[in-house]
């Protein structure tokens, strides 16, 4: 593999690893680092990704791995962004606060989900992947990772249901 399909096939897929690098590291930062370590240890491995099947879910399970790898390694403290829900400004400071209460409430709920079941949501839900692409990344079929997918919606569901209906007999 040439640079210049080195750049079109692989480096080009950079910016669609950022969301889950950033949110996996915790800042913009860590993830800019990870990603130009991912695209050299890539760079690196070019002959044998030429005659890869999947090229792209080769690069998605990489930068993956070299995540779970550095926090593995290192236990530097990150930032709160297991769940980045953008809180809209409001007029109303109830409503305001209600979405705070939600956003702090489904935090908790996707902390407490099993590992696949919330690496699926957040990467489904927050940063925007497709099954395929989530498959590729986790090494699973796509049927299995609708299936965590649908199971982990539905606790989130039951759960924000329960915290809601409490009291209201």
């Amino acid at each position: 593999m040439n640079k210049t399909d080195f750049r079109h096939t692989v480096f080009s897929l950079s910016e669609r690893l950022f969301p889950m690098v950033s949110r996996m590291l915790g800042s913009s930062a860590n993830a800019e680092d990870a990603i130009q370590d991912i695209m050299l240890k890539l760079w690196e491995k070019r002959k044998r990704i030429a005659d890869h099947p999947n090229i792209q879910g080769l690069v998605f399970s990489t930068a993956r791995n070299h995540c779970i790898d550095i926090l593995r390694k290192k236990t530097f403290t990150s930032q709160d962004a297991s769940f980045q829900l953008e809180i809209l400004t409001s007029e109303n400071d109830s409503e305001e606060l209600e979405r705070k209460e939600l956003t702090v409430i489904i935090k908790k709920i996707v902390a407490s989900l099993p590992e696949q079941q919330r690496e699926v949501i957040l990467m489904r839900d927050l940063d925007g992947y497709e099954f395929t692409e989530i498959a590729s990344a986790m090494q699973l079929k796509v049927e299995h990772v609708r299936v965590l997918l649908s199971r982990a919606r539905k606790v989130v569901s039951v759960q924000l249901e329960k915290t809601y209906d409490y009291g209201r007999e």
